[in-house]
Order: C-alpha cells, then structure tokens, then sequence
C-alpha cells in the first residue's frame, strides 16, 4: 500500500531540494533518515519532516509496520515564487525571486529492497585479450 506525504510552501529553492530528494529514493525508511540526519543542509531537515510525517501515516491511519516501508517516490516540485526588487544604481530596480518547492514523498511496502550490487574492479570496457602466438607466426617472427 502507498502512503503519502506532503509540505507545502517550503521556502526553499526546489534545485537545492532535489539533490537531497535523489538520495533516498528506493530506500528503507530507516536507511534513508540516517542518510537526512547525517546530511548537513537545510533540505535533509524540511525532507526528513516530511518522510517522517509519511511513516507516520502509514503506521497511524493504515497499520502498517515502518521497518517493512520503502521511499517509493521523493518528488519535489515548484511552488509559486515571490517577486521583490533591489534598488539598482541611477534609479534602477533588479528584481529577486524567491522561490517556494512542494515536497511529496510516497512509501510503500510493496516495493522490493533491492540487494547492493558488486562493484568490480575493472575499468569501464574489458580490454582485449591478446592472442597467444601460433606456431606459424612465431617462426614468421624468427625467420624476419
């Protein structure tokens, strides 16, 4: 079942929110708020509110256990922007936009944990094996 959360009018730049946003997707609750509490920004403070206020729904309004919930989905999206203006030099004005974001987070727990994957050692191509030298070409080489 997908339980949902949502912080409206946060008065945050949603470019700055999405970084941390893109960090928890698809994982466990419990790893992602270790992740948002060890995370120095004011964004991992405004998403963690809203990732705890959907594990709270899921446990209050639809019984569900939070060990067994996933971050489905952290969308954060643009909310309406302020206009102001500097005064600029010889009576000019510069405008400045402040901007607001809307956080919705979704958990689940039908989504699947994924396992972590084995990183190998190699480079981004495996290299071609060199061919071993037959009997032909080695006495090509020695008669040259």
């Amino acid at each position: 079942m997908e339980v949902k959360a949502v912080y409206k009018y946060a008065r945050i730049s949603p470019l700055k929110m999405r970084d941390v946003a893109r960090e928890i997707q698809g994982l466990p609750v419990n790893q992602a708020l270790d992740i948002l509490n060890f995370t120095p920004r004011k964004a991992a403070v405004l998403v963690g509110k809203t990732l705890r206020s959907a594990i709270a729904n899921a446990e209050n309004n639809f019984d569900l256990d939070a060990d067994t919930l996933v971050v489905k989905e952290a969308q954060i999206n643009e909310g309406p922007r302020f206009k102001r203006f500097k005064p600029r030099a010889r009576g000019g004005a510069a405008p400045i936009i402040k901007r607001t974001s809307h956080i919705r987070i979704v958990v689940s727990d039908e989504v699947e944990i994924p396992a972590p994957k084995a990183k190998s050692k190699g480079g981004s191509k495996p290299k071609a094996a060199k061919a071993a030298p037959t009997q032909e070409t080695a006495a090509a080489e020695d008669n040259a």
